[in-house]
C-alpha cells in the first residue's frame, strides 16, 4: 500500500529538507523520467541528500499541486535502468527503499529520497567526465560545478589524509625553531621518559609525522602537516597559497562590533598551527573560572568548558581543508565562542554529534596534537563538546556548514537553554500571549531571543517534537504575528517581530565581512555606502553614454570593478541568500548605471541565467528596475534602477 500525504506534508517536508518537484508528466501525459532529473540527482548527492518528487508541481514557490503519474512503473523501470548505466551516471547511491510510491490528493507521485554521498563517491557526476558533468545544489537550485571544485571532490576522495603527502624542495630550515622546540617540551612533559624524548630532532620529527620520504619518487621532505604545524607562515603560503588563520576578541554581542584583541600572521611570530593553536587557547579561556578541585594532592586549573574550548580548536585545525579560500577563524565574545574551518564535513553533522565515526581530513596533524595532550579519539570529541557544554547548563551547541564558499562553523553560547533575562524580556513585550504559548513554541521565541533567530533545524536540535509538529507550530507563530518569517522552503528562518535581523550569527566572513547563514538585510545594506553618496566621475550626468552601461567585466575600469566587488559581497560570499538580500544588493549595484547580465553574474557569482529568471524578471515586472531595452533576453540587455538620466540610456 502506498504512503498516503497531503499538502501540508510536502509544506512540512519542503522546510525540513531539500525538496525538488518535477511535474514528469512527458509527452503523451502519461509520466516520463524527466532529463534534468539527473542533474538534482548529481546535485544532492554532492551536497546534503534531499526528496525529489516525480509527479508534483510547485508553482508558485511554496504552493504544491499533485499532478500525478499515470504510468508509474515505467517511470520508476527507466529510472533503475540509468542508475545502472555508468554512460548516465557515475554511481548508483538508491536502494529499493528510497524509491517508492505515494499517495497526495488521490494521485500517485513517485518519492526518490537522494542521501549525500560519501566522500569516496564524490563527485557524483553526469556522464564519464567530472568536468562538466557534476553539479552543486545552490539556493534551491542545480548548479554546473566549477573546474577547481571538481579538483577539490577528487583530492577529498583519493586522499584519506590531506595533511600527508611529501612535499618536494622543502626542508628543516622551513620551519620555525622555537616552535618545534616548545612542540619538544610539551612532549616530554607529557609522556616523560618516552623513548623519542632524546632523539635528534630530524629523526623525532619523522617519528611524529612530520617529515616522511615518498618511497615511489625516491624523496625525503617535509609533509603538509609538518609544513602547517611548525611552518612558517610565508613558507606555508607557498605550498597552500590561501593559508590564513585569524582570532577576534569582540567587545559586544554583535556582530556588526570591531575586535579589540587580533591575532593574524603578522611576522611578529610564526604563524603555523601550533604557535597558533596555544596562544589562542589562552586567550579563549583567560576569562572562564576555575572551580577548585584537586586530583592526586594538586589543584587541576581546568574545568569542563576548558576541554570543551580545546577540543573545539583542535577539531578547527585537524578538520580544515588548507586549500580552500576561506580561513580558519576563532571568534571570542562575551556570550559565545564560534569557530570557522574551511571546507565541509566529511560526514554528516548529525552522525558526528553521535560519535563513533571519525573521518579526520588531516590524520598527521591529529596524530601530532594528541601526542601532547590536546584532542580525542575515534570520533569522540564532538560529544564530548556537547556533553561538556551541557553540564554547564549552556544552551546546546550549533554546528552547521556553508556551501559556497565550502565551510564548517560551530557556536558555543554561554547562556542557559531558557535564560530568565530572555524570559522576562518576552513576558514584558507580549505578556500572556507569549505565557499561556505551550513549551515548545516559548521555546521557539527564546531561542529567537537569545540567537537572533529560530529554523526548523535548530528546533530540531533543542526539542524532540515530530518535524510536521514543529512546521505547524512554527506555521501558527507566524500567523499570530509573533514570528516574522524570511526566506522559502528549507532556508526558511524566523525573527521576532521586533529584531533587527542581522544580529544573529557570530560574524566568521572573510575581511570581517558577514557570513551569518540566512540573515535577511546585513549591516553593510542599512545605510547606503558612501561610494554611493556620489557618483563616480565615470558615471556623472555629463559623462558620455558608453560610460554608464556595461556589458562586459573587461570593459569595466579597474577602479568600478572593485568598487562592484564590495558592494556585491553581500551576495558573493554567501552561500544562500534571502530574496531580499539579494534584491537590495541588486538596487545598490544598478544604481546610477546599466549593468549587463554576465558583469552582474560574475559580480554576485550567481548563474546568469538562473538570475535573469529568478529574480531580474520579477524586479523589472515591479519596477524595481528599469532595463535598456524591451526584450527581457536581448543580448544587449542591461539594467538600473532608474535613477540614470534618460539620456544615459544606451
Amino acid at each position: 500500500m502506498n504512503e498516503q500525504w497531503n499538502g501540508f506534508d510536502l509544506a512540512s517536508l519542503a522546510e525540513s529538507c531539500d525538496l525538488e518537484c518535477k511535474a514528469a508528466q512527458g509527452r503523451d501525459g502519461k509520466g516520463e523520467l524527466p532529463e534534468d532529473f539527473w542533474k538534482s540527482y548529481s546535485a544532492m548527492a554532492n551536497a546534503d541528500g534531499g526528496i525529489i518528487l516525480l509527479g508534483v508541481q510547485e508553482k508558485p514557490r511554496g504552493t504544491f499541486h499533485a499532478l500525478g503519474l499515470a504510468n508509474v512503473e515505467r517511470v520508476r523501470k527507466a529510472l533503475w535502468d540509468n542508475l545502472h548505466n555508468r554512460k548516465q551516471v557515475s554511481v548508483n547511491l538508491l536502494g529499493e527503499q528510497d524509491v517508492v510510491p505515494i499517495e497526495i490528493d488521490d494521485k500517485t507521485a513517485l518519492r526518490i529520497q537522494v542521501p549525500r554521498a560519501a566522500r569516496q563517491h564524490k563527485p557524483v557526476h553526469i556522464g564519464s567526465n567530472p568536468f562538466g558533468g557534476t553539479f552543486l545544489r545552490r539556493y534551491e537550485g542545480d548548479y554546473q560545478a566549477d573546474d577547481e571544485t571538481v579538483r577539490r571532490l577528487l583530492a577529498e576522495r583519493v586522499e584519506d589524509s590531506r595533511d600527508e603527502r611529501v612535499l618536494r624542495h622543502f626542508s628543516f630550515n622551513d620551519l620555525d625553531v622555537d616552535t618545534v622546540a616548545a612542540y619538544r617540551n610539551r612532549f616530554a612533559a607529557v609522556r616523560p621518559g618516552h623513548v623519542w624524548s632524546d632523539l635528534p630532532i630530524l629523526e623525532f620529527l619523522e617519528r611524529i609525522g612530520a617529515f616522511g620520504g615518498n618511497r615511489e619518487e625516491g624523496y625525503d621532505g617535509l609533509r603538509i602537516a609538518g609544513l602547517l604545524m611548525f611552518g612558517r607562515a610565508e613558507v606555508i603560503r607557498d605550498a597552500l597559497p590561501h593559508y590564513m588563520v585569524d582570532y577576534q576578541e569582540r567587545p559586544e554581542a554583535k556582530t556588526e562590533k570591531r575586535w579589540v584583541d587580533r591575532l593574524v600572521p603578522d611576522g611578529t611570530w610564526s604563524g603555523n598551527l601550533y604557535d597558533f593553536f596555544r596562544r589562542v587557547y589562552q586567550k579563549l579561556t583567560a576569562d572562564l573560572k576555575v572551580p577548585f578541585q584537586l586530583k592526586e594532592g594538586q589543584r587541576v586549573d581546568d574545568s569542563p568548558a576548558h576541554e570543551a574550548l580545546r577540543e573545539a580548536l583542535v577539531n578547527t585545525l585537524i578538520h580544515a581543508d588548507y586549500s580552500g579560500r576561506v580561513s580558519v577563524m576563532v571568534v571570542k565574545r562575551p556570550d559565545m565562542f564560534g569557530f570557522r574551518n574551511p571546507g565541509r564535513m566529511r560526514i554528516p553533522p548529525e552522525i558526528a554529534i553521535q560519535g563513533g565515526n571519525s573521518d579526520c581530513r588531516n590524520r598527521r596533524l591529529q596524530t601530532m596534537f594528541q601526542l601532547v595532550g590536546y584532542g580525542d579519539h575515534a570520533g569522540s570529541g564532538l560529544p564530548k563538546i556537547y556533553t561538556n557544554w551541557a553540564g554547564q547548563h549552556w544552551r546546546k551547541p550549533v554546528l552547521y556548514e556553508l556551501p559556497e564558499p565550502e565551510q564548517t562553523l560551530m557556536e558555543l553560547r554561554m547562556s542557559s537553554l531558557v535564560p530568565d533575562e530572555a524570559v522576562s524580556a518576552l513576558t514584558q513585550s507580549l505578556g500572556s500571549r507569549f505565557t499561556h504559548l505551550p513549551d515548545t513554541a516559548r521555546l521557539a521565541l527564546i531561542t529567537a531571543h537569545v540567537e537572533g533567530m529560530v529554523s526548523h533545524d535548530r528546533l530540531k536540535q533543542i526539542c524532540t517534537d515530530h518535524p510536521a509538529d514543529l512546521t505547524k507550530m512554527l506555521g501558527i507563530l507566524v500567523r499570530d504575528g509573533l514570528l516574522v518569517p524570511d526566506g522559502s522552503g528549507r532556508g526558511t528562518v524566523y525573527f521576532l517581530p521586533w529584531q533587527s535581523r542581522f544580529a544573529a550569527g557570530f560574524d566568521l566572513t572573510e575581511n570581517e565581512a558577514t557570513a551569518t547563514p540566512m540573515v535577511s538585510k546585513p549591516p553593510e545594506l542599512v545605510t547606503k555606502p558612501p561610494e554611493l553618496v556620489t557618483k563616480p566621475p565615470e558615471l556623472g550626468d555629463s559623462g558620455a553614454v558608453s560610460r554608464g552601461v556595461y556589458l562586459d567585466w573587461d570593459s569595466i575600469p579597474e577602479a568600478l570593478q572593485r568598487e562592484l566587488g564590495e558592494l556585491g559581497l553581500p551576495v558573493s560570499s554567501m552561500g544562500r541568500v534571502t530574496p531580499a538580500v539579494l534584491q537590495e544588493t541588486l538596487l545598490v549595484l544598478c544604481e546610477g548605471r546599466y549593468l549587463g547580465l554576465r558583469v552582474l553574474a560574475q559580480v554576485l557569482k550567481r548563474d546568469p541565467d538562473d538570475l535573469r529568471k529568478r529574480t531580474l524578471s520579477g524586479m523589472v515586472k515591479n519596477g524595481q528596475l528599469q532595463t535598456a531595452y524591451p526584450a527581457m533576453k536581448d543580448p544587449r540587455q542591461a539594467y538600473t534602477t532608474g535613477t540614470a538620466k534618460e539620456g544615459n540610456r544606451p
